[in-house]
C-alpha cells in the first residue's frame, strides 16, 4: 500500500476502535474479560504502542533506525504490561483521551514520512499495519463481544 492508503486504513481501522467500546460506562470499560485485562487496560496497551511507535516513525523521518541503539520491542508481553501498569491508576476516560492524542500524534508521525518509506514490505507499512490497523483489528473483536454482553 502506498502512504496515503495506509494512513487511510490507520484512521478507518482507530475509528473502528472507538466504535467498539462507545457505548460502554465506566464501570464496563474497567471491567476484567480478556486474560486480566479489561476494556481500559486493552486501550492503554494500544496507546502505549502508538506512543512508542510515534517515536520510531519520527526517528525514521530524520533517517535514523526505528529503534533507538539498546532497545528491543521483541518482548511484547514486558512491553504491554509496562503499558497497561502505566495508566491502571487512570478513569477509563483519561485513558480514552490518552488513546486519542497518541493517535493524533502518531498520524502526525506518520504523515511526517516520506512518501518512498511506503509501500510492500517496507518498515513504514509493517509498523503501522502491527501498530494501529492490524492492531486494532487484534482487539475490536473481543470488546465488542464483551461490550455486547454488558449491552445485555
Amino acid at each position: 500500500m502506498d502512504k496515503q492508503t495506509t494512513i487511510n486504513e490507520a484512521e478507518r481501522g482507530f475509528r473502528e476502535l472507538l466504535a467498539s467500546f462507545a457505548k460502554l460506562d465506566d464501570r464496563a470499560m474497567a471491567t476484567v474479560f480478556y486474560g486480566s485485562w479489561s476494556v481500559k487496560d486493552i486501550l492503554a496497551h494500544i496507546a502505549g504502542w502508538q506512543h512508542t511507535m510515534t517515536g520510531a516513525m519520527e526517528r525514521m523521518a530524520r533517517g535514523e533506525r526505528p529503534t533507538p541503539e539498546g532497545v528491543d520491542y521483541s518482548d511484547a508481553d514486558a512491553w504491554n504490561a509496562r503499558f497497561t501498569a502505566a495508566m491502571a491508576a487512570q478513569n477509563p476516560s483519561t485513558v480514552v483521551a490518552d488513546l486519542k492524542q497518541s493517535f493524533a500524534n502518531y498520524l502526525r508521525a506518520a504523515r511526517a514520512l516520506p512518501e518512498d518509506r511506503f509501500g510492500e514490505g517496507k518498515t513504514a507499512n509493517r509498523l503501522l499495519e502491527a501498530s494501529s490497523y492490524g492492531h486494532y483489528r487484534e482487539h475490536i473483536p473481543a470488546i465488542q463481544e464483551f461490550a455486547a454482553k454488558a449491552a445485555a
